[in-house]
């Protein structure tokens, strides 16, 4: 499928499960955010945690929880519920402000994450990233672990796009860097992220860095690869 391709200019990623540790950063942080609006009423924490499919005791979520490849506003009508509120808008204002601050102490990224980067910089190459987390979120991960400055555009759900698996981000991209969509590598461990790119007509190549299975993955990316360090070799490859 390749062939059909021009040569690769740019690398657009996906973050939670590609760029960082989903389990080991929002983990936790989930555990800090359920508590916070459950104000640590354990039924109400509870109760918030199985609509998220998330697992307080372990503090780990389902591999099918809406909020592995989906967004915070995915789950955010039935917190508002939950919690008795009557706008849930108000809610997600709240915890799309706060859910990037609470998660800077868990913030894990993959060990390969840097070198990578940077040999796909030394490339040539342009590097974005598209996450169905907010904008403020992604940002604020990026400049914790230093490297804000490699991505030239960094796209949430709320950047007026819309969210994966829709191809808007994916276009934004494109468009703001002046590059055609074969031009471009989706890289993603979701079926939202592979959805996303091959809908704009890029390249998808998928990371089994996630929680998604590799076998539920087949089929629906140019490629599957283990790791980001695997990642840099097949998208040298397309070059």
């Amino acid at each position: 499928m390749t062939g059909a391709f021009p040569p690769v200019r740019a690398v657009l990623f996906d973050k939670d499960g590609t760029l960082i540790d989903f389990q080991a950063t929002w983990g936790p942080t989930f555990h800090a955010l359920i508590a916070h609006l459950a104000g640590n009423d354990e039924a109400v924490m509870e109760r918030l945690a199985k609509a998220s499919g998330y697992h307080l005791d372990s503090r780990t979520f389902d591999a099918d929880s809406v909020l592995v490849a989906g967004s915070n506003d995915d789950v955010v009508e039935a917190y508002a519920e939950i919690l008795g509120l009557a706008d849930p808008s108000a809610l997600a204002l709240e915890v799309n402000a706060i859910i990037g601050e609470m998660s800077l102490p868990f913030l894990s990224g993959f060990p390969d994450l840097d070198a990578a980067t940077a040999r796909l910089l030394e490339l040539g190459l342009v590097l974005g990233v598209a996450t169905n987390d907010s904008e403020a979120s992604a940002r604020a991960q990026m400049q914790a672990l230093g490297l804000t400055d490699r991505f030239r555009s960094i796209i949430g759900f709320d950047s007026g796009h819309g969210a994966k698996p829709a191809p808007g981000m994916v276009t934004a991209f494109c468009t703001l860097n002046d590059l055609a969509p074969g031009e471009v590598v989706m890289v993603g461990d979701s079926l939202h992220d592979m959805h996303a790119g091959r809908a704009a007509g890029a390249r998808t190549l998928a990371v089994t860095t996630g929680l998604i299975e590799p076998a539920t993955l087949e089929g629906h990316a140019d490629a599957i690869v283990g790791s980001l360090a695997a990642a840099v070799d097949w998208i040298s490859a397309q070059r």
